[in-house]
């Protein structure tokens, strides 16, 4: 069956959107793209320089590395301001100015109120705010939705207790003592926070232990003992710039801590606040992390490949190698030849920026060259060492499997799996073997210098890991996306339709996990043409376009492509597609949303679907 589609029409809006995507990049010659504000950075800020503000004015004279009170004063002022414009119209706020109010972000914006002292002030939102909050179950339903992972719940309750709300009794204690054991060990004891969370387990944990001592003396001994140490830590795996993995919330709630427990002149408290600082938007409120760079370079890169004008590809493949890491990283002790998602000190290589990282060389540099080759191949190294034993890649570390947000997950399995690809110097070498059987005696390494054999295991595993965790409906979930227009706020279009991707580039469209994942790509496509993050949600630009080159693939989903793109294309007619939706998940799942997803993931459907009628029309 060919795909017949009008042409012309295709044309003129890959043109519009190919335009507007490359006017998007920075004076450098990337992109930055744009995060959005954030209710919940603000509210963590404001509450972080106002226990600053606080110790400061305790201590005999003001710290000389602090802003001056009058600037911090401004800064709370006009970020409590910003919440009160903000709040929806239950009472309550969301993660983002596109999110549905819920439990946590509105505790954690109620309580600023309560510790600035504004509570008269603001009296008709506060009141709101409890009203919801009561509603809603207040601090046992925040309990309960975090469950067993205390990387989020644990701070809420800190954030609370230094506003006056909560108990410190009911703070439960973190073992900040526990940073002190060698980090090789972090995996086997099983930490109750995620491993990037390793700066808020030493500061809440410390300042718990300040205000609420344990009963048993032989613990607060130890803890004593360990406090010292776990600060000098804390302060070696700071960036210099002071934010912990550029994130506002994980940098404010360490700041907050550690100000409140009195170390105001402490190096992590000044830094920290500095960041904070500079992280405040225009507006009053501050942005859930600084930026996405390095990631919307490559996603931009990938999906416009060979439109990228010749003159703009090796800047970008300059600055790019320039982001690999070439140490070993201080806060994870990740080796070199990773990626982070952004180019700042923040960042914290990982099993999603680093295979986008490692496609985005092959199409910046199609010939590899040495340089180009060398970082593909570190890259590779990287990956291959992180794979964990179940066959899947986690996000940062191997091994810490004990929480959501440390486990393998799909959408990372599946691009790790396509840079596998990518990174090969002859991939159909590597497509070419059966990779459901032992490839040591059907393939002969063609180099001395190239793991090929460890890379088709590390295939075959990977496969294997996601035909295993395919769901009964033949769909995949992501771990860093989702919506929350669906039950669980799951995202099983963005999972599918990036799994699928890893199947279509490793030639292996005809698996059975393959046939039934397209299958429900197809099922649930919405009835205007198309797709939310699960049926029925409403269709959005970015799970639209992500389907619709998913199903590019397979030519039993024409009909479905072709609804598709009338949606979409009706959408860049009427100016419509650059709209971002708060899709995206960020630490202690969070959303988000980011300027230019709906714009990358656009051009890159149209793109490949004007590919695809050029093709069947010659």
């Amino acid at each position: 069956m060919k795909f017949r589609y009008d042409v012309e029409r295709l044309r003129t809006a890959a043109k519009v959107v190919t335009e507007a995507l490359l006017a998007q990049r920075n004076g450098s010659g990337y992109w930055t793209g744009q995060l959005s504000t954030s209710a919940l950075s603000t509210a963590t800020a404001v509450m972080a320089l106002e226990q600053s503000r606080k110790a400061g004015l305790r201590v005999p004279t003001w710290p000389a590395e602090l802003p001056d009170p009058a600037r911090l004063k401004a800064d709370i002022d006009s970020g409590l301001r910003w919440l009160v414009q903000h709040q929806n119209g239950d009472g309550g706020w969301g993660d983002t100015v596109k999110s549905f109010s819920n439990i946590s972000t509105t505790v954690l914006c109620h309580a600023v109120f309560h510790a600035t002292g504004t509570v008269e002030q603001y009296s008709e939102h506060v009141a709101a705010a409890d009203s919801y909050i009561q509603k809603h179950g207040g601090i046992p339903a925040i309990l309960a939705r975090y469950g067993k992972d205390k990387t989020f719940s644990i701070p809420i309750l800190t954030h609370c207790a230094l506003a006056g709300l909560v108990d410190w009794k009911d703070v439960p204690a973190l073992p900040f003592e526990l940073a002190c054991v060698p980090a090789s060990f972090y995996a086997a004891i099983q930490l109750p926070v995620v491993s990037y969370a390793l700066p808020a387990l030493i500061a809440i944990g410390q300042v718990r232990h300040h205000f609420r001592r344990s009963w048993n003396p032989f613990l607060n001994w130890l803890r004593d003992i360990c406090t010292p140490r776990s600060l000098r830590i804390l302060k070696r795996i700071q960036p210099p710039h002071g934010g912990f993995l550029e994130a506002t919330p994980l940098t404010s709630f360490v700041t907050m801590s550690l100000a409140a427990k009195g170390l105001i002149n402490h190096p992590v408290v000044e830094r920290g606040v500095e960041f904070i600082c500079a992280s405040k938007l225009e507006d009053g409120s501050w942005p859930i992390d600084t930026n996405l760079a390095t990631w919307v370079t490559t996603l931009s890169v990938n999906a416009l490949t060979d439109d990228l004008p010749e003159d703009a590809a090796e800047p970008i493949r300059q600055w790019l190698l320039n982001q690999q890491y070439a140490e070993l990283h201080p806060y994870t002790n990740a080796p070199p030849g990773g990626w982070a998602w952004t180019n700042l000190p923040g960042g914290v290589p990982d099993a999603d920026d680093t295979p986008g990282a490692i496609i985005a060389l092959r199409n910046l540099d199609p010939q590899q060259s040495p340089t180009t080759f060398d970082a593909q191949k570190r890259g590779l190294r990287w990956l291959l060492d992180l794979q964990n034993r179940d066959g899947g890649w986690p996000t940062f570390c191997r091994g810490w499997g004990n929480l959501p947000f440390d486990r393998s997950s799909c959408d990372l399995t599946a691009h790790v799996l396509r840079a596998c690809v990518a990174a090969c110097p002859d991939a159909q070498l590597l497509l070419s073997i059966e990779l459901t059987e032992d490839s040591r005696e059907q393939f002969e390494s063609p180099g001395t210098d190239w793991p090929w054999q460890e890379v088709i295991g590390a295939i075959r595993r990977g496969m294997q890991f996601l035909a295993r965790n395919q769901r009964s409906d033949g769909s995949w979930l992501p771990l860093w996306f989702g919506n929350q227009q669906a039950p669980d706020d799951i995202n099983p279009t963005y999972g599918t339709a990036k799994v699928i991707a890893a199947y279509r580039d490793l030639d292996r469209l005809e698996a059975l996990p393959a046939v039934d994942g397209l299958r429900w790509l197809r099922s649930s496509q919405n009835s205007d043409g198309g797709w939310g993050g699960v049926p029925g949600s409403p269709s959005t630009v970015e799970e639209t376009a992500l389907a619709i080159e998913a199903l590019l693939c397979d030519r039993e989903s024409i009909d479905e492509v072709i609804r598709g793109l009338d949606w979409l294309i009706a959408r860049v007619d009427s100016g419509t597609w650059t709209e971002p939706s708060p899709i995206g998940f960020y630490f202690f799942k969070l959303w988000y949303f980011e300027k230019l997803y709906p714009q990358v993931w656009a051009v890159s459907a149209l793109r490949h679907a004007l590919q695809v009628a050029e093709q069947d029309q010659t």
